[in-house]
């Protein structure tokens, strides 16, 4: 269980401080800081949080916040186990990656011997081309003319 509190507090943090950088920050500050105070005073945490923000435009500060906010999140998940599920259900409105869609895994595997060529592996693909040395081009088939009209069609008698 402490693994899963470690990896959602992570996962918190780095969402936390992509909001920061974000755009979105000023509409969702509040709401993380409710988050935090837990049901207290937010008005301190909401103060913490713009600090935070702050500090990110100094120099590598990122990885200083992130670190910093992951440390509080795993206090504040350590000291009361029902906020994972709230902050589970937080992470999953305001990650943005969440807003995408979902997320596919995708496992390949090329067997069967030497390949001679090009080995794509992944989702999705329209028009790719490859010329690869070695590589046979495509025969390519001329379109056949078109048939005429049948007797008398098409030529107004």
């Amino acid at each position: 269980m402490e693994a899963e509190l470690t990896a959602l507090a992570a996962s918190g943090a780095t969402t936390l401080v992509g909001l920061m950088a974000s755009d979105a920050w000023t509409q969702v500050r509040g709401r993380l800081a409710r988050f935090f105070a837990r049901g207290g005073e937010a008005g301190p945490v909401d103060a913490e949080l713009e600090l935070s923000r702050q500090e990110l435009s100094a120099a590598g500060a990122a990885d200083d916040v992130e670190a910093e906010w992951r440390a509080r999140l795993r206090r504040t998940l350590r000291a009361d186990p029902a906020a994972a599920d709230e902050l589970r259900l937080l992470l999953a409105e305001l990650d943005p990656a969440a807003s995408r869609g979902t997320t596919v895994t995708v496992h390949n595997i090329i067997g069967g011997g030497v390949q001679h060529g090009p080995v794509i592996q992944g989702q999705n693909f329209g028009a790719v081309t490859f010329h690869a040395p070695g590589s046979v081009p495509p025969r390519v088939i001329p379109a056949a003319a078109p048939e005429p009209p049948p007797d008398g069609a098409g030529t107004g008698r």
